[in-house]
């Protein structure tokens, strides 16, 4: 048996043996059976669990697998090396079993909630109805789709790019079977969706980096310092972000901290928090220990411990799923619709106080400004430490802009804006026309191309090689052509507020993010092209940037009109279910919403036109002064001025001077 196979023998009895052993703890694995009710049977109540679980380690496989391809291992000019390509082709079979493992979890799914044997469940059309129709159904669903595609998809890949596309698609394939669990049922849903979110994410690249890392290592392949060094920096990150986000899933879904001791849930909870622990420890000690050893050519010992980390990592995998089969204590929820929806009890009625004082958390975008202001401060810390200047006008944009971006999101504000039509007009217009206008005047790709250093190896691909791949790639072209990033800006909002997405949207939390995110990439974007100071991809000359901004403006003025003059209310079945009783009907509010669009576009207009006239005016300083430079050089090279013109009408006089001496 080879030393892989061995691996993977060891990784899949340390998860199976935590899943029994939590599953007994938490009470899964023998529950109290009342005679005469629906009983799904042995099987399922074991086979769920254990398909889960091989469809978590097949996911999590897959993304380890690309994830080295993409960025562990180097590449040459954006091609794979012999290595890399080995392991996407591996990824293309785990992908085909993480679809499988998916489909057997919706059969063992479909089991349980019907409370049939499994052979029931597959003669009948439920199982047809349970994949399109419930929402755990199409996350399984997604998943097998999803699974399907990476494995196809992964046999004819040899570039960096493909695989990075792949990678990504892999990571959104963890998402939807988790954010259809617990996460719905959650007190405070949105904190518990972003939280599940970030977790997967981090445990996915930490634990696939290791397995891949580990079985490139067993394997003698060659580049293994490499890899070990560029995991390291990475698991850090990723060890941050699972235990920032498992703190507020457990905020999320606990109540009191008696539960931690008190129910099955809190118990499995602290066992996995005591594995976390233990796993950071090693880590640390791992990093300073054996990644020297790396360096001077000794790989077993990097062997030896990260197999050990890693059979800690698939216990501790085998725990989240018999936390996942455990239910959480029983919460005694107010019996108000509106909590149900928004996550809090319906605030009192607007007013300047309640909008300053009643902040909400919305750990995405939370997570999103804190990302914002961290890596534009590292940046200009960097450059400040070269000894290299970067304006400050462009920080103080930034740091404005993020403010903003906080308050728009975090305030009073975003609490009245899922209850109030005119108040999500104003977060939607400031997180839109505003917060975009800020952030890119602050310049970050300049400041980052300018930060972050080349790839160490010649050809390979670093943060900074990846940036100049995307400002080049043929997509952003496209995107960030004037015309398409005004299409974009304009007719979205139409196509939000006049179709049934709008509704969508605010019913759900991820759709919320969606929309809210979209508000702020489509101004990023359309502003990037008017008043941008990164490269792009199309320079406008400054006297069509004033024309793209006079065009795009009065299409948010008729659009502010046609909300006031609708006579029926967009989502109007979100807002009766809030059950709102103060403050005007939900027809006047959107006439409200409606002048507001219309008015607030003369605030962004307003600042984009100074910015605008100090370009300008900058850029002529600067050509003026390049061709003062430009005719002292030529002044200094042929005795003239240096101005052609003028040397000309002066070579003009002096030979009318020398024919009237003639003369």
């Amino acid at each position: 048996m080879t030393r892989t196979a061995r691996l993977a023998l060891a990784l899949a009895g340390a998860a199976l043996v935590a899943l029994v052993i939590g599953m007994i703890a938490g009470g899964a694995a023998f529950p109290r059976i009342i005679p005469g009710l629906p009983d799904e049977g042995t099987l399922t109540r074991w086979g769920l669990p254990i398909a889960k679980m091989a469809m978590d380690f097949a996911g999590v496989a897959t993304v380890g697998l690309l994830l080295a391809a993409t960025v562990f291992l180097p590449s040459d000019k954006g091609m794979l090396g012999r290595s890399a390509l080995r392991y996407v082709t591996a990824a293309s079979w785990t992908a085909l079993v993480w679809a499988g493992a998916a489909a057997l979890t919706m059969i063992f799914s479909l089991s349980e909630q019907l409370g049939l044997p499994v052979a029931e469940v597959l003669g009948g059309n439920e199982l047809t109805s349970f994949a399109s129709q419930v929402g755990q159904g199409i996350a399984l669903t997604l998943v097998v789709l999803f699974g399907v595609a990476i494995a196809l998809f992964s046999r004819g890949v040899i570039t960096a790019g493909a695989s990075a596309g792949l990678l990504a698609l892999a990571l959104v394939t963890m998402l939807p079977p988790a954010l259809t669990s617990h996460v719905s049922s959650s007190p405070n849903h949105g904190l518990a969706t972003t939280g599940v979110g970030v977790h997967l994410v981090s445990l996915a690249l930490w634990v696939g980096g290791l397995i891949v890392l580990i079985i490139h290592g067993l394997r003698k392949q060659p580049q293994l310092e490499v890899a070990a060094n560029r995991f390291s920096r990475m698991a850090v990150w990723c060890y941050i972000g699972v235990g920032l986000s498992g703190l507020f899933s457990v905020l999320a879904r606990l109540t009191a901290v008696s539960d931690l001791w008190t129910s099955a849930y809190g118990v499995l909870l602290v066992a996995k928090t005591v594995a976390f622990v233990v796993l950071g420890y090693i880590g640390w000690w791992h990093r300073q220990r054996t990644i020297g050893q790396l360096d001077k050519g000794k790989p077993g010992a990097f062997t030896r411990l990260a197999v050990g980390e890693l059979v800690l990592m698939s216990a501790t995998m085998g725990l989240a799923v018999a936390l996942s089969r455990t239910k959480p204590p029983v919460t005694a929820l107010p019996a108000d619709r509106a909590f149900e929806l928004l996550g809090f009890t319906m605030p009192p009625e607007i007013s300047l106080g309640n909008v300053v004082s009643l902040w909400w958390l919305d750990l995405f975008f939370a997570l999103l400004a804190a990302g914002l202001a961290g890596l534009y401060a590292a940046g200009v810390v960097r450059l400040r430490r070269r000894g290299d200047a970067w304006p400050w006008g462009r920080t103080i944009a930034w740091f404005v802009g993020v403010a903003i971006l906080v308050i728009a999101t975090q305030s009073g504000l975003a609490r009245y804006a899922k209850v109030l039509f005119s108040v999500h007009m104003i977060e939607h217009m400031t997180l839109a026309m505003l917060v975009p206008i800020f952030l890119v005047l602050g310049a970050p790709v300049t400041l980052a191309l300018r930060a972050l250093k080349p790839a160490a190896r010649r050809g390979d691909r670093g943060p900074r090689e990846w940036l100049n791949v995307i400002l080049h790639s043929r997509f952003v072209r496209v995107l960030a052509h004037p015309a398409m990033a005004t299409a974009i800006f304009i007719a979205s909002t139409y196509a939000l507020y006049f179709t049934p997405l709008f509704a969508a949207a605010m019913e759900e939390h991820l759709g919320h993010i969606a929309m809210t995110l979209h508000f702020l990439l489509s101004g990023s974007l359309f502003f990037w092209v008017i008043i941008g100071v990164d490269p792009a991809p199309h320079k406008l000359p400054h006297v069509g940037r004033l024309l793209t901004l006079f065009v795009t403006m009065p299409f948010h003025a008729f659009f502010g009109i046609a909300l006031m003059m609708m006579g029926t209310v967009v989502a109007a079945e979100w807002y009766e279910q809030l059950g709102r009783t103060w403050g005007v009907s939900s027809l006047v509010d959107q006439q409200d919403g409606g002048a507001i669009a219309w008015g607030f576009g003369e605030i962004p207009t307003l600042i984009v036109l100074l910015a605008l006239a100090f370009q300008w005016y900058r850029d002529d300083d600067r050509q003026a002064r390049r061709a003062d430079r430009r005719a002292d050089a030529v002044a200094a090279r042929t005795g003239g001025t240096g101005d052609a013109e003028l040397d000309s009408y002066n070579d003009y006089l002096a030979r009318l001077n020398r024919r009237d001496q003639v003369e």
